[in-house]
């Protein structure tokens, strides 16, 4: 999907996914929370990463990054919506590529 977008990011910039489920949640008994339900402490979430710029050093497309959602600089691109973000406000890269040297999880 990163070849057919008409962007390129620069310096250490990332553009993410937009998770359909950011809204809602489903608790571990199967109970759906809405979006418009308060939490105590705030909520990270997980999205995809699509482009990269040149000098990022730890994530590359297609990782699953952790981020606070608060902190967000979403735009549209071709009818889709992104996130840009840099690479410092990223929490945590889940990859395959990441093996068994981090459990999964670079933080």
């Amino acid at each position: 999907m990163a070849d057919k977008l008409p962007i390129k990011m620069l310096h250490d910039r990332l553009l993410v996914e937009v998770d359909e489920e950011i809204g809602e949640r489903r608790s571990a008994g199967g109970i759906v929370i809405p979006a418009t339900a308060g939490m105590g402490a705030r909520r990270l979430v997980w999205s995809r990463v699509v482009a990269t710029g040149p000098h990022a050093r730890t994530v590359q497309v297609d990782d699953r990054v952790l981020f606070d959602p608060e902190d967000k600089a979403e735009v549209e691109v071709q009818g889709e919506t992104y996130v840009v973000m840099r690479e410092r406000d990223i929490h945590a890269v889940a990859a395959d590529r990441l093996g068994d040297e981090t459990a999964g999880l670079y933080l």
